[in-house]
């Protein structure tokens, strides 16, 4: 491996202060992926409207959520075959290209989510219509976030690969931020059948002017360096990226995916799914619900940016150990102090917020796990299949176990999904870097 296909992590590295050039790669990727991710977010922060509109009225409510939560399921479910067959063109034709298709695959489902027409207008084509939709999207964004992290890992000078993808995890939950700000804003200002009759449309149709600015934000990025030299020095993978990837790396596949669980369980559960869980389960009204959620959200974007800085300065591995265990007792707070009335949930919720920033740490783990030439391959594989398999069934797992198990259910499984991260982290403490590593 040559040195340009090999970047460095470690905290003893040198650290080269980012340059103009630096900067403005990092923001122009960060803000498009915000604004991709809040077209693939924001169904959820409606998924009570939509429930209502795009099933029969002789649905029980809890049978109509149930099954938007399955469509909004099936775009996770998605991510792999978009990953995969984007990775293997990005391995092989550049990281840039898969980059910018994706944002523009995401772009059209999002705006005509927001034309569908309902249940009552075209009866069961109206469910189907909107899962076809979220299919695309999971395909748009199982490219999308691989695809980013390894294009600002490949760009990062070296001793700031932590910041610099912890940066872009930022920039995604931004997405997710304007998601809840737009539905708090919406849930707030509008009257309940305004918002049922015609408001759920506006954050999708808003999404898609997103997703085509996001699209322009990025003809004026360039290639990696590092996905230069390889293609000069005619080093990129002659094979299948993928089946490399499994013949040789399945131990990295396999750590990869324990510590995706973290992060979906982590991002789904505390910031996505909190929001109506706080309604349905803690009895909180709506308002003070989502406004928490605005502020761990905008906490989480801070959160990433911190471990980012901590990653760069101790390493991703400690990084990883010490953020995992404070998500646990974080998580706990909140839920403890939920299950007592909820007095500090407004402060409570930020700080959980900001400790879910350890999500942060899991790309630069992730890339540093790959060499150059499958890296796109080998972290979209595992990222989006522990996705598929996590992300997909959370929201309905949760929802089942919140209802029939216990208040504290949440918790218990982001507690056991963190412990796990944990262990991965005190396992790559012990194994020595190799040389591909970033």
């Amino acid at each position: 491996m040559t040195q340009a296909a090999t970047l460095t992590t470690s905290p003893a590295s040198s650290v080269r202060s980012l340059s103009r050039h630096d900067v403005k790669t990092l923001s122009l990727a960060a803000l498009g992926g915000a604004l991709e991710f809040y077209d693939f977010v924001v169904f959820v922060f409606f998924a009570i409207p939509l429930s209502t509109l795009f099933f029969p009225h002789t649905t029980a409510p809890w049978l109509a959520q149930l099954q938007t939560y399955g469509i909004f399921a099936a775009g996770y479910l998605a991510r792999p075959l978009g990953g995969i067959v984007m990775a293997h063109f990005g391995d092989r034709l550049g990281r840039k290209r898969m980059f910018t298709l994706s944002v523009f695959l995401m772009a059209l489902p999002t705006l005509a989510i927001g034309l569908l027409p309902v249940y009552d207008q075209v009866g069961l084509l109206a469910p189907l219509l909107l899962l076809l939709m979220r299919v695309v999207q999971g395909i748009a964004i199982g490219g999308e976030v691989p695809g980013a992290w390894v294009f600002v890992a490949e760009h990062a000078p070296a001793g700031r690969v932590g910041f610099a993808c912890a940066s872009l995890t930022s920039g995604l939950t931004v997405g997710i931020l304007i998601g809840s700000l737009t539905a708090t804003w919406i849930n707030h200002h509008w009257p309940p059948a305004d918002v049922l009759s015609w408001g759920w449309r506006v954050p999708f149709l808003l999404g898609g002017v997103f997703g085509f600015v996001a699209v322009w934000l990025r003809r004026w990025l360039s290639e990696t360096p590092v996905f230069t030299a390889m293609r000069e020095r005619k080093e990129l993978s002659r094979e299948l990226p993928l089946r490399t990837v499994l013949a040789e790396h399945r131990q990295a596949v396999l750590l990869s995916m324990l510590v995706t669980w973290m992060l979906t369980a982590a991002i789904l559960v505390l910031i996505l799914m909190l929001p109506n869980l706080l309604q349905k389960q803690f009895h909180l009204d709506k308002n003070t619900a989502f406004l928490g959620n605005s502020y761990a959200a905008f906490a989480l974007c801070l959160g990433c940016l911190a471990y980012g800085w901590l990653v760069d300065r101790i390493g991703e591995r400690m990084a990883l150990l010490w953020g995992s265990l404070a998500l646990i007792a974080g998580t706990y707070a909140l839920f403890g102090d939920l299950a007592n009335g909820g007095t500090y949930f407004l402060w409570l919720y930020p700080l959980l917020g900001f400790l879910v920033g350890v999500v942060g740490v899991i790309p630069t783990v992730m890339v540093t796990a790959f060499p150059a030439p499958i890296r796109y391959s080998g972290l979209s594989f595992a990222y989006n299949v522990a996705y598929a398999v996590f992300g997909a069934s959370t929201a309905t797992l949760i929802d089942y176990m919140a209802e029939r198990v216990g208040r504290m259910a949440p918790a218990h499984y982001v507690a056991i999904t963190a412990l796990i991260s944990t262990l991965v982290a005190a396992y790559l403490l012990v194994k020595p870097r190799q040389q591909s590593e970033l």
